[in-house]
């Protein structure tokens, strides 16, 4: 790995690493090493690196929402009516636990929010808290009825490889390599 100021240039073996770590971040050094086919010190010193240039920036336990009492999940849509008071807002919802994402975005909101909490019940008192915000105009929500795929791992790929999706390369679920895409029919067929 050759590090060009802030920009990492990552090798091969890095992508391989950070893939692995995404997977399992509790892996020993020496088993992470047996599986890129590198010395366990030759490991660390690169897992450092990565840590020190920011491509890692931490180590966390995935949980079960469902299984902690989580059992709504919803987008909320919440247009401002000042660009002023975007920043007041983000600071706000930064302090609503509830609240995993908020993402300043295009389209027809300004901002747009992840959250995970109880039941309605707390879900129609965080919207309450929201629309109570500075500069708030007004709010959509989208409630989950069901979730396909949620990811928190970024698919990493030497170069040259992944830049097409579902090409077999790169990332794989516990249950092998990702499955070839379908061919859907031309819409204009139908």
């Amino acid at each position: 790995m050759k590090l060009g100021g802030d920009v990492p240039e990552l090798d091969a073996i890095d992508l391989q690493i950070l893939g692995i770590l995404q997977a399992n971040g509790r892996i020993p050094h020496v088993k992470l090493a047996e599986q890129v086919g590198l010395s366990a010190p030759s490991i660390i010193e690169r897992v450092k690196k990565l840590e020190d240039c920011g491509v890692i920036a931490g180590y966390h336990a995935s949980l079960n929402a469902r299984r902690l009492g989580k059992d709504v999940t919803a987008f909320i849509g919440v247009s401002i009516a000042h660009p002023k008071t975007i920043a007041l807002f983000e600071q706000t919802v930064d302090l609503l636990d509830d609240v995993l994402e908020c993402h300043h975005v295009t389209g027809q909101h300004t901002i747009l929010l992840k959250i995970k909490t109880d039941n309605t019940s707390s879900l129609e008192r965080l919207i309450s808290t929201i629309r109570s915000i500075e500069g708030v105009a007004r709010t959509e929500t989208m409630v989950v009825l069901s979730t396909h795929t949620e990811r928190n791992q970024i698919a990493v790929h030497p170069s040259g490889e992944g830049s097409e999706p579902g090409n077999g390369h790169g990332r794989r679920s516990r249950h092998g390599p990702t499955p070839k895409p379908v061919s859907l029919p031309d819409p204009r067929r139908i």
